[in-house]
């Protein structure tokens, strides 16, 4: 045992809730949130892949459950809210990894492809804070995080509405940090580049948009879901406390060119 590195990364008696957490990033994330010590609760809309999950955490001898939730509607995210504080109590880590990504010209976009990218992206993320961060600051220990895009900063391929939502999301990241600040809940975001996952299927079907994307990083190549592993641990963990209000580029140096 390595007590320094524990001091600084160690999420033994800790519990997180990742939204997203059985696919993509989000599922990397809890992964790594539960190896390093948290009991982790995973939320995601399909029973199977949370069942997987969940599966493949508790046979490596972490703790962890999922909760089948909607976080399209206020009622969705309400119910979410009261499910995942059953299996472990109330969570030290929030994690919102769960989006939707529609993005059709910016000219036919609709007010239900407005509405439910605004509340899966942005809403669900504000309310479940809104409901946890109070708790996390009594207790004197929490960590709100949030996975954004380079859409926040940014506009290509086609941002549309998405971009909106998550530039919503970081300026939601700040004024949490603002909110907590000095209580010991700290909210940062992270920011990827292209990342080869579910969300971004419909890119991936365009190879030469692919390695176009590929060669504007400064490593030749996109972003995977493992990339993320230790920046959350780092994030989630004791280490992380003097780091608030802040977007962590995970892009492989491709928001630096």
């Amino acid at each position: 045992m390595n007590r320094h590195l524990d001091s600084l990364f160690s999420l033994q008696g800790r519990t997180a809730v990742v939204t997203g957490g059985s696919s993509g990033i989000g599922r990397a994330i809890a992964a790594s949130l539960a190896r390093a010590g948290a009991a982790t609760v995973i939320v995601a809309r399909g029973a199977d892949r949370i069942e997987t999950t969940v599966r493949e955490l508790e046979d490596a001898g972490c703790r962890a459950a999922g909760v089948v939730g909607d976080l399209s509607t206020r009622a969705g995210i309400r119910a979410v809210a009261d499910a995942v504080t059953e299996p472990f109590g109330e969570p030290d880590i929030l994690v919102h990894s769960a989006g939707i990504n529609i993005r059709p010209p910016l000219t036919e976009i609709t007010e239900a492809d407005w509405d439910v990218t605004l509340t899966v992206n942005t809403m669900a993320p504000f309310l479940l804070g809104q409901r946890f961060a109070p708790g996390m600051a009594e207790r004197g220990f929490g960590r709100l995080i949030h996975v954004s895009s380079q859409q926040a900063h940014r506009a290509f391929v086609s941002s549309g509405v998405y971009g909106v939502s998550k530039g919503a999301v970081e300026s939601l990241m700040r004024s949490e940090a603002e909110a907590w600040g000095g209580t010991g809940v700290t909210s940062n975001t992270l920011v990827p580049g292209f990342v080869l996952t579910p969300l971004n299927a419909r890119l991936q079907d365009d190879a030469a948009k692919v390695a176009e994307l590929a060669a504007r990083t400064m490593i030749d190549r996109n972003g995977l879901p493992e990339d993320f592993a230790a920046a959350a641990v780092f994030l989630a963990g004791p280490g992380s406390g003097y780091v608030t209000g802040h977007s962590l580029f995970v892009d492989g140096g491709l928001s630096a060119h």
